[in-house]
This record gives C-alpha cells, sequence and structure tokens, in this order.
C-alpha cells in the first residue's frame, strides 16, 4: 500500500488522534510531524516540521466537538502545505463540520456549509475526502473531485455478525433518511419502513406516521447521524407503540450533545451502533448500549484507491440481492 510510497505522507490535526493514528496504521504510513502550538492572546501557531516539496499530501481532520477551533486549525494546516510546494493536498474529513447549514431555509441565513468549502479550496486543498455527508449535494460546492464514503458496510457487517436478522426490519427515523435506509435493508437482505413527522399547526403539534409494519418485528433505526438523540429516541418509541420487538440503531457520526446519552440509556433502543468518525467522549462512558464501529480501515483503503487510481465507489457496491421492499404484513 503506501508504505511504498515515499513520495506520500499523512498529516493530522489535533482533533482525533486515535483514528488517525489507526488510519496511518492500515496505510504503513509514518505520520508527518507537526509543531502545533498557540500564541499567548490564543491564536494557532503552527510549523510543518517535514520536508513536502512535490509530495502528495493528505491532511486528517474531524471537524466536531470544537468545530470552530479545528476548522481554523485545518485551514491553517493546508496553507502552510501549499506555501511549502506539496504537489497535491488531499484533506480528510471523517465528519463535515457545519454540514448541516447547506440552503436557506429562512431568511438572512447563511449557507455555512458552501463557506467552508471556499475557505478550503482557497486554503489549498487538492481533493476532499469525507464520510456520510447530511446531504451528498454538498459535493456540488466544491470545485475540486470529493469523495463520499459510506460508514454503512462497516456498522451492518458488525450488526449482522451480533444478532439475528431474519425478523428484521430497517426503519428510517425521518423522511430524509429513506436512501440510508434502503442500502441497510439490502445489505442485510431483509424490508424496511419509514417513521414521517411532521407539524400539523401553529402551535406545533407533531404528527407521526409509520409507513410500513413492524409488528412482532425487531427494528433497526438508520441515520447519519446522532446529536441530541431526538428523533432517534422518539422514532424507537414509535415503534414501540405498533408493537415492535427488540429496537436497535446505526448511526455514523455520534454528536450526542447535551443530555442525548441519557437519553438513549432510558429509551426503547437496546443498542446503538456507531462509527468513529468523532472522537469517543467521557460521557459515552456512561453508557451501556453505545457501541463504537470503526471505519479506519475505509478510510485506509479510500486512500490507497486515490494513490493507485483505482475506483473508491467500488468500495460500496452492493450485490444483486433483490431491491428492499416496504415491510407489510
Amino acid at each position: 500500500m503506501a508504505e511504498n510510497n515515499p513520495n506520500t505522507i499523512l498529516f493530522a490535526g489535533s482533533s482525533h488522534p486515535s483514528l488517525v493514528k489507526e488510519v496511518s496504521g492500515s496505510l504503513g504510513l509514518k505520520l508527518g510531524q507537526v509543531e502545533l502550538d498557540r500564541f499567548p492572546d490564543g491564536e494557532i501557531s503552527l510549523q510543518i516540521k517535514e520536508n513536502v516539496r512535490g509530495r502528495d499530501v493528505f491532511v486528517m481532520q474531524t471537524v466536531a466537538l470544537d468545530p470552530n477551533n479545528y476548522l481554523m486549525e485545518l485551514l491553517i494546516m493546508v496553507d502552510s502545505l501549499k506555501r511549502a510546494s506539496a504537489q497535491s493536498i488531499a484533506v480528510v474529513i471523517p465528519y463535515f463540520g457545519y454540514c448541516r447549514q447547506d440552503r436557506k431555509d429562512r431568511p438572512r441565513v447563511p449557507i455555512t456549509a458552501k463557506l467552508v468549502a471556499n475557505l478550503l479550496q482557497n486554503a489549498g486543498a487538492t481533493r476532499i475526502l469525507t464520510m456520510d455527508l447530511h446531504t451528498e449535494q454538498l459535493q456540488g460546492f466544491f470545485d475540486i473531485p470529493v469523495d463520499n464514503l459510506y460508514a454503512r458496510p462497516c456498522i451492518a457487517e458488525v450488526f449482522k455478525q451480533e444478532n439475528d436478522c431474519r425478523n428484521l426490519v430497517v426503519v428510517t427515523p425521518d423522511i430524509g433518511s429513506v436512501k440510508l435506509t434502503k442500502s441497510y435493508a439490502k445489505q442485510l437482505g431483509v424490508d424496511f419502513a419509514i417513521v414521517d413527522k411532521h407539524r400539523c399547526d401553529s402551535n406545533h403539534v407533531d404528527v407521526v406516521t409509520l409507513i410500513g409494519d413492524v409488528k412482532g418485528k425487531d427494528v433497526l433505526l438508520a441515520d447519519d447521524m446522532c446529536s441530541t438523540a431526538g428523533t432517534l429516541v422518539s422514532a424507537a418509541k414509535v415503534c414501540q407503540e405498533k408493537g415492535a420487538n427488540r429496537i436497535f440503531a446505526a448511526v455514523t457520526h455520534g454528536l450526542f450533545v447535551g443530555d442525548s446519552v441519557q437519553k438513549i440509556e432510558q429509551s426503547p433502543i437496546e443498542a446503538l451502533y456507531m462509527s468513529n468518525t468523532i472522537p469517543y467522549t467521557e460521557r459515552l462512558d456512561r453508557s451501556t448500549k453505545i457501541k463504537t464501529v470503526s471505519v479506519a480501515n475505509l478510510f485506509g483503503q479510500a486512500i490507497h484507491c486515490i494513490l493507485s487510481r483505482e475506483s473508491i465507489s467500488s468500495l460500496f457496491q452492493l450485490d444483486s440481492r433483490t431491491e428492499p421492499t416496504i415491510s407489510h404484513t
């Protein structure tokens, strides 16, 4: 793999050292040295301690938990590498911060995801490698190649190893995750259902509709992220009320802000499987339900594909099993 290419070097910011270590290990790459410090007034001080002239550089940084700091750190590092004459700078962002602010859904609001895209390009990024963008249309915000990886194959495989899927239905907790849910259902060889929640009047009353049948079934709720856990817990309660047996959840990005971990612990969800795109925090130590699935090898394979000019999409091709359908009695 990359260990045979002396022209390649991997750098990392300070946001997720454990994931970077796993990725570098899977590639056989030694991490490039970066001197990262602070000026007395809090500004970031950074110096690349390696010769990168004419080299293919990868920079890994997840923009979560302290997004403003980590984004600025990433931009400064990319600028440093560009000014040091790196041949190419591929930015690896396991979780793309500000991805939810991707359109003007109200008057006088920013499209921050586009702003971040502009900043990364202007800093000197020549390629973006990320995972489970909140909406895939974000790739169009860039004028450089963007590779969007999927955690679903890794999470679904671990789930399948630990659970009996013969009585399973995959359920989307909201209408926006239908495509992801169908991918889980196809990989697991089962049907799917949809929880559709919307506001019905000026008093903001939630009307919840379950499209499909979960009575007597085991349920896997599939979503791209869990922030406050409100959507997941609400969907789990609906499935429980509709007669589901065991209820599980699978998410790519576990932000878990506020009292979200407590909500999961008190919910009908038996176990929640998540990838390690976001660092494991102390609050997760209090959870008996949250399980972490590493996606480091997947990032390593994607980086190898970039270097060897192979197709990244081939990593996610499902077989020709029948397309999943809505679960019904």
